[in-house]
């Protein structure tokens, strides 16, 4: 890595090479006259420098779901923004190829960031609601009910 200081593009000040970020503004640094004949980033090296580098250790968790590919790309933009990588993946039994931007999806964080990620996630109401789970004695005297009027049926039908 270079011994020169790096410097924020915003506000201008001066910080170690071992810091990513201004300390006053959040702004991810640059060298030193960055910005004069150097290529302009591409949209891939803009998502990475807005990393932070302590959310990137562990396995993929999945923090979130979302109803299709334009609500899970708005929650992964949300996490970026505050520096959480993440990934999309189609959920199971959604793979369908015709319809590419349809179906549910799964949003994946790096384990160090999950806990990040679902904070950010509570804080901008984008978590889905968890499933209730359903109480088994009332489920299983719905379903006798059920079998029961199948079974009158069945006999009512024998006999005619």
């Amino acid at each position: 890595m270079s011994a020169d200081p790096l410097v924020c593009p915003s506000c201008g000040a001066s910080h170690s090479p071992v810091e990513r970020f201004c300390r006053r503004c959040g702004t991810p640094l640059v060298l030193p006259g960055w910005g004069e004949e150097a290529q302009p980033l591409s949209e891939a090296q803009q998502r990475a420098r807005k990393i932070k580098p302590q959310y990137t250790e562990g396995g993929l968790v999945r923090v979130a779901g979302a109803r299709h590919q334009a609500e899970a790309e708005m929650i992964q933009g949300l996490l970026l923004e505050e520096g959480v990588p993440s990934m999309l993946r189609r959920s199971p039994g959604f793979d369908v190829p015709d319809f590419l931007a349809a179906g549910r999806r799964d949003v994946l964080v790096p384990a160090s960031g999950a806990e990040a990620a679902r904070e950010i996630l509570l804080q901008a109401d984008a978590l889905e609601e968890p499933a209730r789970p359903v109480a088994p004695a009332p489920l299983l005297a719905g379903l006798l009910a059920a079998l029961a009027v199948v079974a009158g049926a069945a006999w009512l039908v024998t006999r005619l």
